[in-house]
């Protein structure tokens, strides 16, 4: 299991960042702001008007570093693909599955049960501190998406499973409000939308799920899957499929805890949006600093993987699921084991 190192996150709009040596140059209006080893580096993610050097991009390419950039807002527009690593002979079984009706059948289900177990898992968690009748609305909820836990292993199509994931996403969300304990008419959910998003909930989790997707893909990469071929996820130039794939059983308990967690200690309040004309609300420079300040921070925490019994950093949690996928795409494992926070 290799390090886990850092992503850099630029959002000062006018940075520039070039190669010096082996560091990465950080300057905002021709000032040095820092220099950082490139091999404390794993990734680098950008937000709207920054600049990188040629020789800083090939470097980071060499090294397979990817480099991502997004909007100025959060929303994804590229990344660099670097050469991928690992055996051929896993990229074409992970392709062989993918052309199998049954064996991708068989994949989808274990990522949406993972995905629903955990939902269930964050709001029975809730419920044990939450108010008035929300306890047992949340509980209700948890009891609903265990009934559709049970109706996967009768799902004859990928379709169907994501029908049951659509059913089980329904529920979940009708009452995420629910787990929030301040500023809760502020950040009341009335559905989920993605782009662009009309509430700050919403806003709120297009970012986060944008910095996981990221992390996914870049664990998808680091044992040799091509993050663009799926199961769950159809097939889309662009998209990629796999990545989502398995982001799905880390979104409730990375995501939207953060998200909870962080409306509930009022880190977040109504001063760190702005509402545009039209429904549209983005989320402020500060406040996007701070809800990446709380991601890194939760990818350090330890958590007991169920299935290696093992301390492992959160953040590491992505690389040990690509790798026991591999597995199993390679035949070495009878199933796909998704990640069940405990």
């Amino acid at each position: 299991m290799r390090q886990l190192l850092n992503t850099l996150y630029i959002q000062t709009q006018g940075t520039y960042l070039h190669l010096d040596t082996d560091n990465i140059r950080v300057e905002v209006e021709r000032e040095r702001k820092a220099m950082l080893p490139i091999h404390h580096i794993e990734s680098v993610v950008v937000f709207g008007n920054v600049l990188l050097s040629p020789f800083l991009i090939h470097r980071l390419a060499r090294e397979h570093k990817p480099v991502t950039w997004l909007t100025e807002h959060g929303r994804f527009m590229a990344r660099t693909e670097t050469p991928v690593s690992g055996n051929v002979l896993l990229r074409v079984a992970q392709h062989g599955c993918a052309c199998d009706a049954e064996k991708t059948l068989a994949v989808s289900r274990f990522f949406a049960a993972g995905k629903l177990q955990n939902q269930k898992r964050t709001l029975m968690r809730s419920a044990r501190a939450a108010l008035n009748d929300d306890p047992e609305l949340l509980r209700q909820a948890a009891r609903d998406i265990n009934g559709q836990i049970g109706c996967l292993p009768l799902a004859k199509t990928v379709d169907e499973v994501r029908g049951i994931e659509g059913t089980a996403a329904r529920i979940y969300w009708e009452v995420f409000p629910l787990m929030l304990r301040a500023n809760r008419d502020f950040f009341w959910l009335t559905e989920r939308s993605r782009r662009p998003a009309r509430d700050p909930i919403n806003s709120l989790l297009n970012f986060v799920y944008t910095v996981l997707a990221n992390d996914c893909a870049s664990a998808c990469q680091s044992v040799g899957l091509d993050p663009q071929v799926g199961f769950l996820h159809a097939l889309r130039p662009g998209r990629s499929s796999l990545a989502l794939d398995l982001m799905e059983e880390l979104r409730p308990v990375t995501a939207d805890r953060a998200i909870i967690t962080l409306i509930n200690r009022q880190q977040l309040t109504p001063r760190d949006f702005v509402l545009h004309e039209g429904d549209t609300v983005t989320i402020k420079d500060d406040a996007r600093k701070l809800i990446l300040a709380h991601l890194t921070d939760r990818k350090k925490e330890e958590v007991t993987h169920p299935l290696t019994n093992r301390k492992t950093p959160m953040g590491l949690v992505p690389h040990v699921q690509a790798r026991l996928l591999a597995q199993h795409l390679r035949g070495d494992r009878p199933h796909y084991p998704p990640y069940l926070h405990r």
